[in-house]
């Protein structure tokens, strides 16, 4: 796989007036100016798992952009079938539809378990699990419940940036914006690591999604619109579940006709070994929100996928319309990237891959047990992975913030050619499903390395 991107040559004054550019009037995703500002990367090229900056190093992508990159960098198929939309009609007149969108519903549905499925395409990840929600509620009320409109969620999960996303489990201590929306109510989150309660990991995990079934019981069951997890937390540190945690969130929503919402933006399309992570455990969710992977972020694209049960309850008059409108959502563009990057996808097994290069990197990772402050090394899923460091393993105690994990270990890992932007405690590893296992020896041997230094820097 070759790249035809030819970039600038950029001299080190370019790229300091850039850097000066960006320092004066650009705002950084969720993170503080201060912290880049004067050596911001700027990345000029990009071919399968690697990248290069505009002053000529190359570096490994460890998260795959941001959990999004699945088919790899530097996909030109992608790039043609783009450009082969954009010339032919950009975009369609209101109340129409062009050739990707609707070839695209059909893909999804072949692909998800419910081929029945009808999908809802958004911009993102956070307008899709807005979707869901709506979906959910309207969906409640055409079937009887009108009073349904409280959404079951877990705490510390990530839903979005949005306001309501927000208010589905994101901590508010991290993230204060003031009421968080009505009828939002939180559970105990699943943490293999560190359980929410004392004894046998399996009987803790039913006891956590229990607590769905209490709020239900309590709020009365009339009132509950949906029940929203990620099949794999990864904001909670890549927390993989065992399989009745989920067939008995399946159970409960069954039990007291409550939607189950998964929210699969990071997980969906192959990143657990399956073309949707619930599969994994025999379990098909109500509504499932999806992005990232859907396009491997060529362009900006998600969908609310439903299961004809609940799509069938749209279909009729002006009451059952599912009033619900993002202007570019579901663009014809982003729907030709999908598409292509969907048939690599199969083309290259790339869902096999995951599970396979999944296993292998889980496996290569154990080793890392060697350091001292290796606490614990989750994965085994398809390629989603992390390693928790820990200032004590037997007590589990973490580094406190003055250690400083979260500057040191990605300038650390930086140096040895891998680009971890949210190493610290943590170190996630979610690299794109396109990955060899030389690419995975690669980064293991690196975050080895940079843990020598990081604990020899601590005195360990």
């Amino acid at each position: 796989m070759t790249s035809t991107i030819n970039p600038e040559t950029l001299s080190g004054e370019r790229i300091e007036e850039l850097q000066q550019i960006a320092g004066d009037h650009m705002f950084m995703h969720a993170a503080q100016t201060n912290d880049w500002r004067g050596n911001l990367k700027i990345y000029v090229k990009g071919d399968g798992v690697w990248v290069e900056t505009a002053d000529g190093q190359r570096h490994l992508d460890a998260m795959a952009g941001l959990w999004y990159k699945s088919a790899g960098y530097g996909r030109t198929e992608i790039a043609d079938a783009v450009y082969a939309q954009m010339t032919a009609i950009d975009s369609a007149p209101s109340g129409g539809s062009t050739l990707p969108q609707i070839e695209l519903a059909g893909k999804v549905a072949e692909l998800y378990p419910d081929h029945g499925a009808r999908s809802f395409f958004v911009s993102g990840g956070s307008e899709a699990v807005e979707t869901a929600v709506k979906m959910a509620k309207k969906y409640s009320i055409l079937n009887g419940k009108a009073g349904a409109f409280k959404v079951i969620s877990r705490r510390y999960s990530y839903h979005g940036g949005t306001a309501m996303a927000v208010s589905l489990g994101g901590n508010p201590a991290a993230d204060p914006m003031g009421p968080l929306m009505p009828g939002a109510i939180h559970v105990t989150n699943w943490n293999s690591y560190r359980l929410p309660y004392a004894g046998d990991p399996v009987d803790v995990a039913i006891k956590c999604a229990n607590e769905f079934e209490e709020v239900i019981k309590h709020q009365g069951a009339d009132t509950v619109a949906a029940m929203i997890a990620e099949p794999i937390s990864a904001a909670f540190g890549i927390q993989v579940p065992p399989a009745e945690y989920w067939q008995r969130l399946r159970e409960i929503a069954d039990r007291y006709n409550v939607v189950l919402i998964a929210d699969e933006v990071i997980t969906g399309f192959g990143r657990t070994g399956e073309w949707f992570a619930p599969t994994n455990w025999g379990v098909q969710a109500d509504i499932t929100s999806v992005a990232k992977a859907i396009t491997s972020g060529y362009a900006p694209l998600g969908a609310a996928i439903a299961t004809k049960k609940i799509a069938d309850a749209f279909v009729g008059g002006p009451n059952e319309t599912f009033k619900h409108l993002i202007t570019f959502g579901g663009h014809p563009i982003a729907a030709a990237a999908a598409l292509a990057n969907l048939n690599i996808f199969e083309r290259d097994d790339l869902v096999g891959n995951s599970k396979r290069m999944g296993a292998y990197l889980y496996e290569q990772l154990q080793s890392l047990y060697s350091h001292k402050i290796v606490g614990d090394v989750r994965g085994g899923l398809g390629l989603l992975a992390a390693v928790e460091l820990v200032a004590d393993r037997g007590s589990k105690t973490p580094f406190p913030a003055e250690a400083g994990l979260a500057k040191k270990l990605p300038k650390l890992l930086f140096d040895r050619n891998i680009v971890s932007f949210r190493a610290g405690d943590l170190i996630s590893l979610c690299p794109p499903l396109s990955i060899n296992k030389g690419e995975i020896d690669f980064i293991v041997a690196a975050i080895d390395s940079a843990l020598d230094e990081l604990e020899s820097d601590l005195g360990i």
